[in-house]
């Protein structure tokens, strides 16, 4: 005999209100490509943001930036930066600067695996992406770990599975895989699971050659035809303050020299790598991601680079980064100011420094995304599980948080006001003390007339009891592990497996490629 609580759960899916994986549902939103519907929020005044972007240039020009490349020096040397060979310290005149921004694309067409997953990254435009670098990931039912292979393969599944979630990302370490050899299988995952646009490590020359060769081989490119389209993308932090290491001076020459994506990003902490104010930490963040989008155009003038925006505040008891807080807000309301004085596109943080999925992750997370939007980032990074300062990505703080990157999502779609739908008729149709429930106007419209929920349940208290009492994360496991359960890769993606193991293969055998440090 079946039980009461299996009926109901088989009455909600057909009737599609829990938006779960398999639901049945005639209501089919377009979540690929979002405009922001939302005039950007200032927080400073126009003054305000020319005086911070000369400070930013002053601190350029006479303070200079340490540099530990030999090569990047020599990249700014030769441009005309003052290179002092005692100290590393590049000092760049504000009329490179300005040359580099004149030569920076404003609009970069993201290549994907599929033309329907292509992206425009410019002012305007909003991508999502999921919780990305953390070494560990979490969920219900195996508790915190280190990163594996495995985990970070089911990532990749989920983060194609939900639209709402545009581009790929190293949400985790594979800390199973040695490090010579962890690439190729990052790559092989992201190739073989999704055609959404890739990330690529910027981990030293022989990483990122490795890692443009299989995107080469997966979408069947030349090395001409790769060179001429950008076709990944990846991730430059700068060391706060005013240092730009190795490794990420060496990812800029890199994925400029190939035409390819850099997303330079600061990691500002005001109050511990940045002044405590928030005009503070943004020059520095500003002078610093000049700096870097600088180096990228003397080496390519012309090559793709996103304006980067990570700053936030910490906790000055004990030292520990904060997210979602009023500064962090604020910083990114000031970043998106700057990134429109630039008129790049441009990259925010989300996130979250709560342990666990709980109220405290789910405010911060949302203040953050906000932020994001008001501000009219262009990629917001962390949008989807990001932990305890991006120590985790739990599972099922990814659906959960998707809820509200679906919510974003609904108010780009244009909301009608035609004749019909202002309803004239409908109102005239129902008598006073009536209900519009069978109306001819709500009964066209109703399978699609609402935003279908992920994760939420609208079911009153006894039913929610009946059926077990669960919480939004106890749902959300439900979801992702049917998402996992029912996911088929696309079939251009599984076909590319076999050239990318015959390169895996051959580049293991020689010894793969050791990270740069």
């Amino acid at each position: 005999m079946v039980d009461d609580a299996a009926r109901d759960s088989r009455r909600e899916r057909r009737r599609g209100r829990t938006g779960e994986a398999g639901s049945e549902t005639s209501r089919r939103p377009d979540y690929r490509s979002l405009k922001n519907p939302f005039l950007p929020q200032p927080i400073f005044s126009d003054d305000q943001v020319a005086a911070i972007h000369d400070t930013a240039l002053r601190v350029l020009e006479e303070l200079g930036i340490k540099v530990l490349l030999p090569q990047a020096r020599e990249h700014f040397a030769r441009a005309g930066a003052l290179v002092d060979p005692d100290t590393d310290m590049v000092r760049i005149g504000r009329d490179m600067v300005t040359a580099a921004l004149a030569s920076a694309p404003k609009s970069i067409h993201a290549h994907a695996g599929s033309r329907a997953r292509d992206l425009t990254l410019e002012l305007g435009s909003m991508t999502f992406l999921a919780g990305c670098g953390a070494p560990n990931v979490t969920d219900l039912e195996r508790g915190r770990r280190p990163g594996t292979l495995a985990d970070f393969e089911d990532l990749m599944r989920l983060v194609q599975h939900f639209d709402v979630l545009h581009m790929l990302g190293p949400c985790i370490e594979p800390q199973d895989v040695d490090n010579r050899f962890r690439h190729y299988a990052v790559n092989r995952a992201q190739l073989t699971l999704s055609d959404k646009f890739p990330f690529v490590f910027a981990r030293g020359t022989p990483q990122v050659e490795d890692g443009f060769a299989m995107i080469r081989l997966a979408r069947g490119l030349s090395e001409d035809e790769f060179l001429a389209g950008a076709h990944c993308y990846t991730v430059i932090n700068t060391n706060s303050p005013r240092q730009l290491d190795i490794p990420m001076a060496q990812g800029i020459i890199d994925f400029a020299r190939a035409g390819q994506v850099s997303v330079i990003t600061p990691f500002c902490l005001a109050g511990a790598m940045a002044p405590i104010t928030v005009a503070g930490a943004l020059t520095l963040q500003h002078a610093e991601a000049l700096a870097g989008l600088t180096l990228a155009q003397i080496v390519r003038p012309g090559a793709p680079v996103v304006y980067g925006s990570f700053s936030s505040n910490v906790d000055m008891k004990s030292g520990a980064p904060a997210f979602g807080t009023p500064e962090h807000v604020k910083a990114t309301l000031g970043a998106g100011q700057l990134a429109r004085f630039t008129g790049l596109p441009w990259r925010s943080g989300g996130g979250s420094a709560a342990n666990i999925s709980d109220a405290q992750a789910a405010h911060e997370t949302q203040f953050a995304l906000w932020g994001s939007v008001l501000a009219g980032a262009t990629m917001c990074i962390h949008a989807a599980g990001w932990l305890e300062g991006g120590l985790s990505v739990s599972f099922e703080k990814l659906v959960t948080d998707i809820e509200a990157l679906q919510t974003v999502a609904e108010l780009c779609a244009a909301t009608p006001g035609d004749s019909d739908s202002i309803g004239f008729e409908a109102i005239a149709e129902v008598q006073p003390g009536g209900h519009f429930f069978s109306a001819g106007h709500t009964m066209a419209r109703y399978r699609t007339a609402f935003y279908e929920p992920l994760v939420a349940d609208w079911s009153n208290f006894g039913n929610w009891t009946q059926s077990g009492s669960k919480t939004a994360s106890e749902r959300a496991t439900g979801v992702w592990r049917r998402a996992l359960a029912d996911f088929v890769p696309p079939a251009s993606a599984v076909a590319t497996a076999g050239v990318l193991d015959e390169f895996i293969a051959r580049r293991t055998q020689e010894g793969g490629a050791a990270p740069v440090s």
